[in-house]
């Protein structure tokens, strides 16, 4: 089953507990602190592989997690790390996050984008031993891992897209010239998924054709297969708009699918275009002549337009040629160019180190990312752990900015938003 679309909830394994130790052997006086630190939790990583074609595998798979990691044990002994989560995607996966901004585009093959991050181990007491603190009874919780819900979207990855109302040929080509075995018959809407052919220009080069599933008026608004398969055009940079010859109505078959093109989320409407007349093997030259006149009238100027017969395979070398000259040349304009839509934006996360104290009626609340993590990873429960977190947030000025605020004594310090915990002033 081909599935193009799929909404998954991830969860990265947590990490391990540090713990609280103190060596005890026989004959050995004090032997010191050695609670050992937790593993590390397991990422989820996204993996595009060329031997996937489709998203059916999350289907019934909605949710994902990652090994948690194991806790310290005495004697310095290290939690294992949990294993990272590697899901194989199709080449031409996006990730979008729940809110549909673009997190990652895995557009070649074994490129891998970590989804979700594994949470630290905690440090246990071994850890924090110094000349003034010989015996320390502190210990960290694991960090908890990232917790994401995400959409997977598949966008093919071809140099050439066919397109065109139901019916007008776009499976047959692909099937004479490549070597791909679409579904074929004489009813619209045969091709229900898109479909890959490799076409052999010459021996030295070769073209990926994209047969996209036939669109009909309003179909960028939901109607017939809707825009489901419009995000495959996404990617291909050259278009063959196919319009069969025997149309009553030639002039609306263009422009139908120029309107929905335009009509789409992106303007697919400018991409470069080879217009096709088809099906020309049972028509007299008269016809077909007057045929592409009138074709020739709404083409935007500089577009080629030709006739062929897929069946007779009357004009194919001369199409061919045309596409690959067509494709180099929109290649070379992508290398040189510097528009920033021709590229891949690159996100920018915001700073770790940053933090925010805001002034609420349950008291002081303090947000970022750095002292959240240490916060995940205090024993509230622990005065020694409450102390080390006073100790961290005094180190990154946030102690100052509460006085500067005005706290007073007794009113509480809540850590992250949702609390993560509550310490005293």
């Amino acid at each position: 089953m081909f599935v193009d679309v799929a909404q998954v909830k991830l969860k990265a394994g947590d990490g391990g507990n540090g713990v609280v130790g103190f060596r005890h052997e026989k004959f050995i006086d004090r032997g010191g602190p050695d609670g050992g630190d937790g593993g590390k939790g397991g990422d989820i990583v996204l993996s595009a592989s060329r031997n996937q074609n489709t998203l059916a595998n999350f289907r019934f798979q909605k949710e994902l997690k990652a090994d948690f990691g194991k806790t310290g044990s005495q004697r310095r002994k290290h939690g294992r790390n949990g294993a990272d989560l590697v899901i194989a995607v199709p080449v031409g996966t996006s990730v979008l996050a729940e809110d549909g901004t673009p997190l990652a585009d895995l557009t070649v093959d074994e490129q891998t984008y970590i989804v979700a991050r594994g949470g630290q181990g905690g440090f246990g007491n071994a850890h924090f031993v110094s000349s003034t603190r010989q015996a320390p009874r502190i210990a960290e919780k694991g960090e908890q891992g990232d917790e994401i819900t995400v959409t997977l979207e598949l966008k093919m990855i071809a140099d050439v897209g066919l397109i065109g109302l139901p019916n007008a040929g776009k499976s047959t080509l692909l099937s004479v010239v490549s070597n791909a075995r679409p579904d074929i018959a004489n009813y619209p809407f045969t091709t229900l998924t898109p479909n890959l052919g490799v076409v052999d220009i010459d021996k030295e080069s070769s073209l990926l054709f994209a047969d996209i599933p036939g669109l009909i008026e309003g179909a960028s608004k939901g109607k017939g297969l809707g825009d489901e398969f419009l995000r495959h055009v996404e990617r291909t940079r050259v278009l063959l708009h196919l319009v069969d010859a025997y149309q009553d109505d030639i002039a609306g078959a263009y422009t139908t699918i120029q309107a929905e093109l335009a009509a789409y989320k992106i303007d697919l409407s400018d991409r470069p275009q080879l217009v096709l007349l088809t099906k020309i093997d049972g028509l007299d030259e008269e016809i077909v002549a007057d045929r592409l006149i009138e074709l020739k009238k709404l083409v935007p100027k500089g577009t080629q337009l030709q006739a062929i017969s897929s069946q007779s395979k009357m004009g194919l070398n001369e199409l061919l040629f045309a596409v690959k000259k067509m494709v180099t040349k929109e290649r070379t304009r992508l290398a040189e160019s510097k528009d920033p839509e021709d590229s891949i934006p690159v996100l920018t996360l915001p700073t770790v180190d940053a933090w925010k104290v805001t002034k609420t009626d349950g008291g002081f609340v303090v947000t970022g990312r750095k002292i959240e993590r240490f916060a995940y990873r205090t024993e509230f429960t622990s005065f020694h752990g409450q102390q080390r977190l006073r100790d961290i947030m005094k180190k990154m000025g946030i102690m100052h900015e509460l006085r500067r605020q005005g706290i007073e004594a007794d009113e509480k310090i809540i850590i992250g938003k949702p609390a993560i915990g509550t310490l005293g002033y």
